[in-house]
């Protein structure tokens, strides 16, 4: 849970923050402040956007971040593990590689530059019906820079440098916006100053500035967006298409994005059980529409294992991870149907 932060340190960071950004960005950029809220626009904004004749493929794209957050001074590290097991069960963000320095205080971290992290998270937006809204979905990869600083500056030369990777992108700065408001916030031992990033209209992710709050001088930033977000971005392609390509019109949108997460959770050997990691893919695999299942889940698991080998090798060949979904859908089919309550009966009668 966040709550607003009141140390000292948390204030004078914010408090140098406009000025730290306007130096980081020089004169090509409009700093705006209206009271808490700082944005940041380019002059030229407003001309008209064209997506790209033909998007970059998966591959494509991955190479080009990779190259890009290389040549500003983040090579590119391992993934963290999915299975973390310590606050969560999975890794939710590959801000968690920071944990040794911001919650613990230690001048340590388990990873630090640029990490293409492929995550599990449960809480995207849903519209009336219960379905992830389009840009959302339960599994996706985190590209994330994340590092400890020495100092302010070097918060705004990440930042500059995201730009300088948008660029080579293919986003041009006239239609990159950043917005937030500075206020620093709190979560237990951790605190931090977020602001967002938007290409046009649409919300890309955000640059968090992070400190220990016993020891304020253990400075970090993380830097995030969704590759798939950043894709959508870019291109202006349908969400569904986009993200499931060809096996898009094969099944449900709930089916496809749980064939998805079950295939990155059993790939990387967190296989169904009752409680723990094991527990969220037996809740996944659950969600599985089983008429689509009774057919087989093969075309669904091996689009999804090929995106995900991009960023982290799997650990269970896809055949496995076929093989496990389907028993785990047969196994939940011949489960005996719960007896209807007292109430249920009387309502049928």
């Amino acid at each position: 849970m966040l709550t607003q932060a009141t140390g000292f340190a948390g204030g004078e960071l914010a408090q140098r923050m406009p000025d730290v950004l306007r130096a980081a960005l020089g004169p090509h950029w409009e700093l705006t402040i209206d009271g808490p809220h700082i944005e940041i626009l380019h002059p030229h904004r407003g001309t008209p956007y064209q997506p790209p004749r033909r998007p970059p493929t998966w591959r494509e794209l991955l190479n080009s971040l990779e190259l890009g957050f290389a040549r500003v001074g983040a090579p590119r590290e391992a993934c963290l593990p999915l299975r973390w097991g310590r606050e969560t069960e999975l890794t939710i963000s590959a801000v968690q590689a920071l944990d040794p320095l911001l919650k613990d205080g230690r001048p340590r971290t388990h990873r630090r530059g640029f990490i293409p992290q492929p995550v599990v998270r449960f809480t995207g937006e849903r519209d009336s019906a219960g379905e992830l809204k389009d840009g959302f979905l339960t599994s996706f990869v985190n590209i994330s820079r994340v590092q400890p600083i020495e100092s302010m500056a070097e918060y705004g030369a990440v930042l500059d440098g995201w730009l300088t990777v948008l660029s080579k992108l293919g986003f041009h700065a006239r239609h990159l916006s950043i917005y937030g408001t500075p206020v620093p916030w709190r979560r237990r031992e951790v605190e931090g100053i977020t602001l967002r990033f938007r290409h046009l209209d649409m919300p890309l992710g955000d640059i968090v500035l992070l400190w220990n709050t016993a020891r304020p001088d253990r400075l970090a930033v993380d830097l995030g967006t969704g590759l798939e977000r950043l894709a959508w971005a870019r291109t202006r392609a349908d969400w569904c298409g986009l993200v499931y390509g060809p096996i898009s019109r094969l099944a449900p949108g709930p089916t496809l994005d749980a064939a998805r997460t079950a295939t990155l959770l059993i790939g990387q050997g967190i296989l169904p059980a009752a409680r723990g990691a094991g527990g969220i893919t037996r809740r996944v695999i659950g969600t599985i529409d089983s008429r689509v299942a009774h057919l087989g889940v093969s075309a669904l698991v091996r689009s999804a294992y090929a995106f995900w080998e991009l960023s982290s090798p799997m650990k269970v060949p896809w055949p496995e991870v076929v093989r496990t979904i389907e028993g785990e859908v047969d196994r939940r089919r011949s489960l005996p149907l719960p007896r209807p309550s007292r109430h249920e009966k009387i309502a049928a009668e």
